[in-house]
């Protein structure tokens, strides 16, 4: 048996790059779940190939169902948000040992996964990528991960710093953090801020953010969410306004995952990115009509399909 198990719920691009740079540790064996048959079949055959920023393949074991996985020492959800309670559930068992992780956007993952396991870590990640065929992932933007306890049922330390640094030996730079809500937040307040605009647009990041128009509805969005995190006593760990810059800089062409969606006429996460900062909003007093609008937007855009 390997050191350390882990399965990964989601094989999309964050799950698959998580997936293959865990993969390649020494004394780590990752299980991945999937319902796509066509990538699960290709990584269960060739392994899981990482290009663009990496260039390598690592084996995973890769299942559409997680009734086929075995017991974990650690778990890592990468679904869609809406797919949160359903993959948990489906995985209870091999991971009813397991420190859990969501690395998913938005906000309300981790509550959903603790009413299912017992020990779970709030995760954020800002490395962009895509799945471009079955069985390969490309890695289009590196980024920092950041890895903390979920409050009402947190993961022990050395389960965080063990993941923490089985990720950095990996290739992704990766922080275990005492309090992981101000990393969360600060990639909550970019996405929501360019990826509505993206998705109603079809710009890609850097387009959005280097139009002067759409520039001032970003700007709108992201003094909208500040105040949410100040009245909430959320600090951001970096400004939000630096983030845009470095997104032109080092992501100009990246398609955020909800413009992904509404191109491929998937549901997008836009509950949990705008809605859940509206929804905060509401609870510490603190309108956000931009943030309303956006998931008016594109909830319309999604129902005309």
């Amino acid at each position: 048996m390997s050191d350390t198990r882990i399965a990964v719920l989601g094989c999309g691009a964050i799950g698959s790059l998580y997936a293959a740079h865990l993969a390649r540790v020494p004394g780590v064996e990752v299980w991945a779940v999937d319902p796509w048959r066509e990538h699960v079949d290709a990584i269960e055959r060739a392994g899981l190939t990482v290009t663009g920023q990496a260039a390598f393949t690592a084996p995973v074991h890769a299942r559409t169902s997680a009734a086929d996985l075995p017991p974990c020492h650690l778990g890592i959800v990468a679904t869609k948000s809406s797919h949160t309670g359903a993959a948990v559930a489906a995985a209870r068992d091999a991971l009813a040992d397991a420190a859990v992780v969501s690395v998913q956007n938005g906000i309300g993952n981790e509550e959903l996964i603790a009413r299912v396991l017992p020990r779970v870590m709030r995760g954020t990640i800002v490395t962009a990528g895509a799945v471009t065929a079955p069985g390969t992932v490309r890695y289009d933007a590196p980024g920092d991960s950041w890895l903390g306890p979920f409050e009402s049922r947190p993961a022990a330390r050395d389960e965080i710093e063990l993941l923490a640094g089985l990720l950095n030996a990996g290739g992704l730079t990766t922080h275990a953090v005492a309090d992981a809500r101000g990393p969360q937040w600060t990639k909550v307040v970019f996405n929501a801020a360019t990826s509505p605009l993206a998705a109603l647009t079809g710009l890609t990041v850097g387009q959005v953010c280097t139009d002067p128009g759409l520039l001032a509805q970003v700007n709108i969005l992201i003094a909208e969410a500040r105040a949410v995190c100040a009245a909430a006593g959320i600090g951001l760990t970096r400004d939000p306004e630096e983030a845009v810059q470095e997104a032109i800089r080092e992501a100009y062409g990246h398609k955020p995952s909800m413009l992904q969606d509404v191109l491929a006429r998937r549901p997008t996460e836009i509950d949990v990115l705008n809605g859940g900062i509206a929804a905060e909003g509401r609870r510490v007093g603190v309108p956000t009509p931009a943030h309303d609008a956006m998931v008016a937007l594109v909830s319309g855009l999604q129902r005309s399909w």
